[in-house]
């Protein structure tokens, strides 16, 4: 059996599962997110079906219960707002249906680890994933273990000055209105500007915009965390005019108080929840 393991990207609209052990190897397959029943169910029989695996990591959209130690929150996913999902327990079933053990985490955290261990941030120790696209959440590397505590990172939702006279828009977040995703999400930057954000020029003031969000996010986390890298991937991110403009704002933001982190893509792409999801459940072999 080796090192090969199961791998389950648990997104709000699509499910990736996996069967491998390195990226390489992987054998993998999509479906959408539906109901929990229907939607566990397909993932078990995936499962069944791929052979011998030593254990399974899960990725998954949150807020989710990742502490073992409390049993009554372990496992599930917790106030979303995805309709149905509420309150899901994804463990019990896929380990009483395989009979492995499981690591379960946020899909932000396991792209973390994907990311340190096969990606841009091998061989460092403490650094962030932040994912931009339809909602912003952000997983954390420090000392080498991802960081938990009463849950686990809320990156998405952190609060950041907001100008309302350069930005009159109220945010779009069912939680806080103007927090970070409210401010800078996919949906955001689309209810501000009237289209979908792949129609906006890259010279586009939206995007200055942007940068200014997101600099202002990460100059809070380099100031808390003190990341030796910040990885910025998701959909909004693929407009890689971002880079250097994020880059401008952090050092504004810094004014030379400390050495900014570096700000990256993801290596990995759109494949650092599944493989970090990997990389998860080979710890339990190891």
């Amino acid at each position: 059996m080796g090192d090969r393991v199961g791998a389950i990207e648990a997104g709000g609209t699509k499910i990736v599962c996996a069967v491998g052990s390195d990226p390489a190897d992987l054998e993998e397959v999509r479906f959408s997110t539906e109901d929990p029943a229907s939607t566990i169910g397909r993932i078990c029989e995936f499962f069944q079906s791929a052979g011998d695996i030593g254990a399974v990591g899960i990725g998954t959209f949150g807020p989710a219960g990742v502490d073992p130690a409390q049993p009554d929150t372990y496992g599930r996913i917790l106030n979303t707002p995805k309709p149905g999902w509420k309150n899901s327990d994804l463990v019990t079933p896929l380990r009483e249906s395989l009979g492995v053990p499981i690591h379960f985490d946020t899909d932000v955290n396991a792209a973390a680890f994907g990311e340190g261990k096969w990606g841009a941030a091998m061989g460092l120790h403490t650094f962030i994933y932040l994912t931009v696209g339809t909602g912003i959440g952000g997983g954390a590397i420090i000392g080498g273990r991802i960081l938990h505590g009463a849950l686990h990172p809320e990156i998405g939702h952190l609060r950041i000055p907001h100008n309302l006279q350069r930005d009159p828009f109220a945010g779009c977040c069912p939680f806080h209105g103007d927090c970070l995703e409210g401010l800078a999400c996919g949906p955001a930057i689309e209810k501000r500007w009237g289209c979908d954000p792949r129609e906006l020029p890259p010279d586009h003031e939206a995007w200055h915009l942007q940068a200014h969000y997101l600099g202002l996010a990460v100059a809070n986390l380099s100031l808390t965390l003190s990341p030796q890298m910040i990885i910025l991937g998701g959909g909004v991110m693929e407009q890689i005019q971002l880079f250097p403009l994020v880059r401008q704002e952090l050092d504004q933001q810094l004014n030379g108080y400390l050495n900014p982190p570096e700000i990256v893509p993801p290596a990995l792409g759109n494949r650092a929840g599944i493989l970090g999801a990997v990389a998860l459940a080979q710890q339990l072999i190891a």
